[in-house]
């Protein structure tokens, strides 16, 4: 491994230390060399509206920044945000060079971080590490090029590949150290979403439970026609986050039916269509980078047939449901072995098996 590659495996390690607490923000990490290859200044990004990582690590480097390299994950911000433009503070703390995994795709930075600081006489260097800097900011990457958030199907399957037993019927499936990792994923993601026939079988909570979490966590509900019952248990658990109900224009036209579920503290959102897709660019509009969908059939056939799941968790657990049972993608060309970057975990006696339906970021 090269210099200058292993101190961005050390910038990469530091941007992961923020998985879960940055969004809508992405992961990033920095860190300072000196000419004689001492790391002298080193930090992550920890929360939105705070400090980025190249501002934490040249106030730990301090004057020794000067005539130095900063890696970073990402390229500096050169925009007014929450925050100053790093890249000034890149300039004036004497940096000599850069070298950056990847380009912000946020369109206000876009390339103009690079510029401002070429302009200034650093040297700037990019494109190392780039794929895997891009693979740690999937959601970001995914709402900044496509104003939608990255989406997680997650569903457990029986062997014979159904997720219930009969329509219509709650099927418990998932051993409890399955249940614990599907925990973790919810502590780290936006958002959690569900159709309404999910909602009206299962009447799930959508809360996180064991890991901790520090951001409140959104629950979605994907209801056309304003289907959800006042009386729903995810109404019930708003200090746990935001409820956010996708609905279409038609179905909002029903005030008295709006004003109920906005007075239960349910946020309506009115999609331009019925489409997944629709109701995904509404949820983007929010800043929500990262969704878990989990459930049903219906809502899940939708996402599939219109290309917007990004990555598969499959916790497949040792039982057969039979004829009866409702199939994960009835008739859809799915096969869990066609996963990218697939890898397989055993958790008890179930398996999960996860991996990317696209290739790149």
């Amino acid at each position: 491994m090269t210099r200058d590659a292993q101190f961005m495996a050390r910038a990469l390690f530091h941007a992961a230390r923020g998985r879960g607490r940055t969004s809508p923000n992405p992961l990033v990490g920095a860190v300072v060399v000196s000419p004689d290859d001492v790391v002298v200044g080193q930090g992550y990004h920890a929360h939105a509206g705070e400090a980025h990582a190249e501002i934490r690590a040249l106030g730990e480097a301090g004057h020794r920044a000067r005539g130095a390299t900063l890696y970073c994950t990402l390229e500096p911000c050169s925009h007014h945000g929450r925050t100053g433009p790093c890249v000034e503070a890149v300039v004036r703390a004497g940096i000599a060079r850069v070298v950056a995994a990847t380009e912000d795709p946020n369109p206000v930075v876009s390339g103009r971080g690079f510029q401002y600081l070429r302009d200034h006489g650093v040297r700037v260097d990019v494109g190392l590490e780039a794929e895997r800097a891009r693979a740690l900011n999937r959601p970001f990457f995914t709402l900044m090029r496509e104003g939608r958030p990255f989406v997680m199907l997650k569903a457990a399957t029986s062997l014979d590949g159904c997720i219930a037993e009969a329509p219509g019927r709650r099927t418990q499936l998932t051993s409890a150290e399955a249940d614990r990792h599907a925990h973790a994923v919810r502590a780290e993601v936006d958002a959690i979403g569900v159709g309404i026939n999910t909602l009206l079988v299962d009447d799930p909570l959508l809360t996180p439970r064991g890991p901790y979490r520090e951001r409140p966590l959104t629950r979605v509900i994907f209801d056309r026609r304003l289907r959800t019952p006042m009386h729903a248990k995810v109404l019930s658990t708003r200090d746990a986050g935001p409820v956010i109900i996708v609905t279409t224009a038609e179905a909002a036209g029903s005030a008295e039916v709006r004003t109920r579920l906005e007075d239960a503290g349910a946020e309506i959102a009115v999609a331009r269509d019925g489409s997944f897709g629709a109701a995904l660019a509404e949820l983007g509009r929010r800043e929500i980078g990262s969704l878990l969908l989990e459930g049903g059939a219906e809502v899940i056939a939708s996402a599939w047939d219109e290309g917007l799941i990004d990555c598969v968790s499959l916790y497949v657990t040792p039982r057969i449901l039979g004829q009866d049972g409702v199939a994960l993608l009835p008739g859809r060309d799915f096969v869990s072995a066609a996963l990218h970057d697939r890898r397989v975990e055993p958790l008890g006696p179930d398996v999960l098996i996860e991996g990317y339906v696209h290739r790149t970021c």
